[in-house]
């Protein structure tokens, strides 16, 4: 795949859409890429996570964490991972290919390059995840209201 097929894929990623072309530049050069065969696993729950993923081609299933729940279908310009970006943590779930698929791994440490490199783009990922959790935060507030109310 060309750079700038690379660069289009991020740029509609969740995360990735608020970044610069250069920014997105770096984060596809330097990011390593990884080719998975139907049924090849991505990542085992539990496991020590090392970075996020971008499904550049193909669908990786995530298992769902509540039983009885339908696996989410993960495909082109999907952001697996998003904390896993900026922390080193467990894996919720298990990530498989159900289709041949790329994706692009990207490390902590590449993460904190790009930000540090492009602080427009630290702003917004900034911005972004703030809106994240103030969402959170009120989605928070209405189960609380719900049980008070009960």
């Amino acid at each position: 795949m060309a750079l700038d097929d690379d660069i289009a894929i991020l740029s509609a990623a969740p995360l990735f859409a608020f970044m610069s072309r250069d920014a997105l530049r770096l984060l596809s050069f330097a990011a390593e890429r990884r080719s998975l065969a139907a049924g090849d696993r991505l990542f085992t729950r539990g496991e020590r996570s090392d970075g996020g993923f971008v499904v550049l081609s193909g669908t990786i299933e995530l298992a769902p964490r509540v039983p009885g729940a339908a696996p989410v279908q993960a495909g082109r310009s999907a952001l697996i991972g998003r904390h896993a970006l900026f922390l080193r943590g467990e894996r919720p779930t298990d990530a498989v290919a159900s289709t041949p698929a790329e994706v692009l791994r990207i490390t902590p440490t590449l993460m904190r390059r790009v930000l540090e490199e492009f602080p427009d783009a630290a702003q917004a990922v900034y911005d972004n995840l703030s809106d994240d959790l103030m969402e959170l935060m009120g989605g928070l507030d209405c189960v609380r209201h719900a049980f008070e109310a009960a």
